[in-house]
């Protein structure tokens, strides 16, 4: 039985994730910050939903310790939870992105670490964009040299970051960064662009269910390894 937690997971790619997992027989915990959105969720799907805003340190530590209370473990952890951060780029817009985006992503790692360092293969997949990849923003030929997303592309540049130098730090658990691919979600709702969300989420379910011996400190999308 594999125990996993998903970030912001009451729509989009999150909570395609979780049904996809499900239906390969994980024990799914929904972490959504609005109550009564992440308990539809989860009633929806048949999953666990726990009270989870990446941006709040109390709130991300009730979240795990109702996890270890319940379950002892966590075999894996999907950072999916973002905001887009486009409008008005100031002091304000760049600290709530970047808090939601990148230091989320450290609140909720910290936290998870000793319940993932319990686990036979634990396992971090962390959902980036290549709208952070430098390489991305500066060819032409790719949709991220189009998209004016300052805020957002930077923060997802630290995600991407945070990932490897995770890997690095804790050699005992998979961080892995995954590009979804351009996904038609509330959050792109005025680009008017992207693939469904379940198409999407399968590549996020690849990493999430990598054998022991899988990749560590990697950027990928459904082809394999980006760069960035």
């Amino acid at each position: 039985m594999t125990i996993t937690l998903i970030t912001g997971a009451n729509k989009g790619i999150g909570f395609e994730t979780a049904k996809q997992l499900l239906d390969v027989g994980h024990v799914v915990y929904i972490g959504a910050r609005d109550v009564e959105r992440g308990e539809k969720a989860a009633a929806a799907l048949g999953a666990r939903f726990v009270q989870l805003d990446v941006t709040d340190d109390a709130s991300v530590s009730s979240a795990l310790a109702t996890i270890d209370a319940a379950e002892g473990r966590l075999d894996v952890l999907v950072h999916n939870a973002g905001i887009l951060g486009d409008g008005v780029v100031d002091g304000p817009t760049a600290l709530r992105v970047f808090d939601t985006n990148a230091v989320g992503i450290v609140r909720v790692t910290e936290a998870a670490l000793p319940l993932l360092r319990r686990s036979s293969n634990p396992n971090v997949v962390i959902v980036s964009s290549s709208a952070g990849s430098f390489w991305a923003v500066n060819n032409p030929d790719r949709p991220e040299f189009h998209l004016p997303l300052a805020l957002y592309s930077a923060s997802k540049s630290a995600a991407t970051m945070l990932t490897v130098q995770y890997a690095k730090a804790q050699p005992g658990v998979k961080f892995n960064a995954i590009e979804p691919g351009t996904t038609a979600t509330d959050m792109t709702a005025a680009f008017g662009i992207g693939r469904s969300p379940d198409e999407s989420a399968r590549t996020v379910v690849r990493l999430a269910t990598l054998d022991a011996d899988g990749p560590t400190g990697t950027f990928q999308n459904e082809t394999g390894e980006l760069r960035w």
